[in-house]
C-alpha cells in the first residue's frame, strides 16, 4: 500500500468529549475530478460480484465520481439529494423489504462518471479474502469448507449516528476554508479517514459520516465516553515582544503538531505491509482498495482510493477493523499462505495444533473443521491444560 496524503496539511484539531476531528486542507483542489452523492430509497442492496457469489449490505447512498478533460471548463457541485417521505405516509415501508439489485460495486454510470459504494469496496475486499478455503482436501477440513469455503460470512458495523458524541462533533465543528478532509478519532483512536477532492465536495458530503460504518472498537470507545487527551500546545511567553513573534511562535506549533500527528496519531493508517488492488480506471485517475498486513496489537484499516496519475490522493475512505476482524484475518492469511495445513501453519505460529484449532473456534470459523477433528483437539487442550 503506497498512498501518500501530499498535498494535504494538517490543521489544527477541534475535539467534543472523545470525539477528536482534524481536518485536511490542500492548498489546490485535484482538477478534472468531483464527487457528489446519490440517495437511495432502497435500504439494502444486493450486488453480484461476478464469480456466482453476492454482496448484501444496507447502503444508505452512493458517490459518483464526475470528471472532465479540462476542456470544459470547472464543474459545479452537485452537492446532496434529499427524499422526504409523502405526508400522506404512501412512501411508508412496505411489510417486505425491498431489495435493489447492482450489476457491479463500481460501475460507469455515463461517460464521465463513475458510481460506487462509499467503503463497500473495502468491506467487499475483506469479507472476500480467501474466500474460497482450503485448496487442498487436508484430512482436518469438513465438507463445506472444501465445497463452499467461507461462504457465506458476515461481519458486523456501526453507523456512525450510533458513535455517541460524533453526530454532535460533524454539528458543531467549524469547517476549514479549503478543506477537503477529515480524520475522525474517538478516544485518540483513529476511525476513519475521508478525502475529497474539492473543498465544494467536502462541505457537500461532511454530514454522510454518520451513515458512513465504523467497527466494534469505536463504537465502544464512544459508549464510554473516554475524554481525549489534551493535546494542546502552549505559547511560551518569554520572546514575545510583538505580534509579529506572537505570529511565528503560533505558527511553530501549528507545525509542530501536525508534525506530531502525521508520524504518530495517524502512521498506522499508512501501512508498508498492505496491499491495494485495483477497481476502476476513471480517465487518468484509478478507484482502489487497499488492505492491512494484519499485524496483531496495531490498529489495522481497510479503504478505498482515487489517486491521479502523479499518485496523489483524490478521494479516501477508510475503516479501522476491530481487534476481532484482524485476528481473522490474520488467521486466514496464515493458513493460506501454508496451504491451508494446520500442523505448518501452527509450526510458523509456534503454537500447537489444538491451540490453533481452538483459535480458529474462537475466531468464529469452527464450522470449517470436521466435528471429530475439533473434539479431538478440544480433548488435547483440555489434556494439556490439565497436566
Amino acid at each position: 500500500m503506497t498512498f501518500i496524503l501530499d498535498g494535504l496539511e494538517t490543521g489544527p484539531a477541534q475535539l467534543w468529549n472523545s470525539v477528536r476531528l482534524v481536518p485536511l486542507i490542500r492548498d489546490e483542489p485535484v482538477p478534472h475530478l468531483r464527487l457528489h452523492r446519490k440517495v437511495y430509497e432502497e435500504p439494502v442492496s444486493a450486488v453480484d460480484v461476478g464469480d456466482g457469489t453476492a454482496y448484501v449490505a444496507f447502503v444508505p447512498h452512493a458517490f459518483v465520481a464526475t470528471w472532465n478533460d479540462g476542456d470544459q471548463g470547472q464543474a459545479a457541485a452537485y452537492g446532496t439529494r434529499l427524499l422526504q417521505q409523502d405526508t400522506a405516509g404512501r412512501t411508508a415501508a412496505p411489510p417486505r423489504m425491498p431489495v435493489r439489485f447492482t450489476r457491479r460495486m463500481a460501475r460507469k454510470a455515463g461517460k464521465d462518471r463513475l458510481r460506487f459504494l462509499p467503503l463497500h469496496l473495502a468491506v467487499e475486499g475483506y469479507l472476500a479474502l480467501h474466500f474460497g478455503g482450503p485448496e487442498i482436501a487436508w484430512e482436518e477440513w469438513s465438507r463445506r469448507a472444501v465445497s463452499r469455503g467461507l461462504s457465506p460470512r458476515s461481519e458486523e458495523t456501526y453507523l456512525g449516528l450510533q458513535v455517541r458524541g460524533l453526530e454532535d462533533a460533524l454539528r458543531i465543528f467549524e469547517i476549514h476554508p479549503g478543506q477537503c478532509g477529515v480524520l475522525v478519532y474517538v478516544a485518540d483512536s483513529l476511525a476513519s479517514a475521508f478525502v475529497v477532492p474539492h473543498p465544494d465536495d467536502y462541505r457537500a458530503l461532511h454530514a454522510t459520516l454518520v451513515e458512513d460504518l465504523f467497527g466494534e472498537l469505536i463504537y465502544k470507545y464512544g459508549l464510554l465516553g473516554a475524554p481525549a487527551g489534551d493535546l494542546s500546545a502552549r505559547i511560551d511567553g518569554a520572546g514575545i515582544e510583538s505580534l509579529q513573534d506572537l505570529r511565528a511562535a503560533a505558527a511553530a506549533r501549528r507545525e509542530e503538531w501536525a508534525e506530531f500527528h502525521d508520524r504518530v496519531m495517524a502512521w498506522d493508517l499508512f501501512d508498508e505491509e498492505g496491499v491495494t488492488q485495483r477497481v476502476q480506471r476513471l480517465h487518468g485517475f484509478v478507484l482502489s482498495r487497499f488492505l492491512p498486513s494484519f499485524g496483531l496489537r496495531k490498529e489495522n484499516h481497510i479503504g478505498e482510493t482515487i489517486t491521479g496519475e502523479d499518485g496523489r490522493i483524490a478521494y479516501l475512505k477508510s475503516f479501522r477493523l476491530s481487534d476481532s476482524q484482524v485476528r481473522r484475518g490474520y488467521l486466514l492469511k496464515r493458513l493460506a499462505a501454508r496451504a491451508w495445513r494446520l500442523d505448518a501453519t501452527a509450526e510458523a505460529l509456534g503454537i500447537e495444533e489444538h491451540a490453533l484449532a481452538l483459535r480458529l473456534e474462537h475466531a468464529g470459523f469452527g464450522h470449517l473443521l470436521r466435528p471429530d477433528v475439533l473434539d479431538h483437539y478440544r480433548a488435547r487442550a483440555e489434556r494439556a491444560a490439565s497436566a
